[in-house]
């Protein structure tokens, strides 16, 4: 097959989360990886695989205000963050690193 041949269909993640545990393994996953610009688009994508103006009613934000919060050049607050989850039935939940990952030392 030929370079110019080949077909590349687009992967929207978002059609991939099926289920409220997809998209909290998938938000798990993404979260793990320590990346806050990775983290803001998997919170979009999950978003969007729900529906982007159930999530921004059930926050409390307008549709345009949800998107332009998760494009990947913003920067949202915090606050948005947190109500984005909780429109989508989720929080974000504290767990201690393993020893590889642990990088402070605490005194005692």
């Amino acid at each position: 097959m030929k370079k110019s041949d080949a077909e590349v269909s687009d992967l929207d993640v978002a059609d991939l989360l099926k289920t409220e545990e997809d998209v909290k393994l998938f938000l798990e996953e993404a979260l793990a990886e320590n990346d806050p610009v990775l983290w803001q688009h998997a919170i979009g994508d999950a978003a969007r695989s729900i529906g982007m103006a159930k999530i921004a009613e059930s926050a409390g934000l307008n549709r345009e205000s949800l998107y332009k919060a998760l494009r990947e050049d913003a920067h949202p607050r915090f606050d948005t963050i947190m109500r984005v989850l909780k429109a989508m039935g989720l929080k974000l939940c504290i767990t201690p690193c393993t020893v590889a990952e642990k990088k402070a030392v605490y005194k005692v």
